[in-house]
């Protein structure tokens, strides 16, 4: 039961990542771009349009455990990814009401 749980959270991770929702009209329109990519030792999130205060942000490793959160990000971002272990990680950039508004992944190589 509990790697059925697992492998569910990673899809549900893999498919919001790739702009996959269950709104009937998902948002083409990134927000944030990110670099490098993948990252050795941090990795940088610059808000391309539509930056706001308030924006929180949050890292998930690929079996969905969350990683990282940051309340009030910067219009630039910087995330030290040298304590990550090596692979694949989803993130999802939340409004002031807690609505995912842009998400992503990218990959740790160390």
């Amino acid at each position: 039961m509990k790697v059925f749980y697992i492998i569910s959270i990673v899809l549900f991770l893999t498919a919001t990542a790739q702009g996959q929702s269950s709104d009937p009209q998902p948002s083409a329109v990134k927000i944030i771009k990110f670099y490098p990519n993948p990252a050795i030792t941090q990795i940088t999130f610059d808000f391309e349009k539509g930056y706001e205060k308030g924006y929180s942000f949050q890292v998930f490793n690929f079996v969905g455990k969350k990683v990282t959160d940051l309340n009030n990000v910067n219009a630039r971002t910087v995330v030290n990814v040298t304590d990550f272990y090596r692979g694949v990680y989803i993130f999802q950039l939340k409004d002031k009401s807690g609505k995912v508004i842009d998400t992503g992944k990218f990959q740790v190589v160390h």
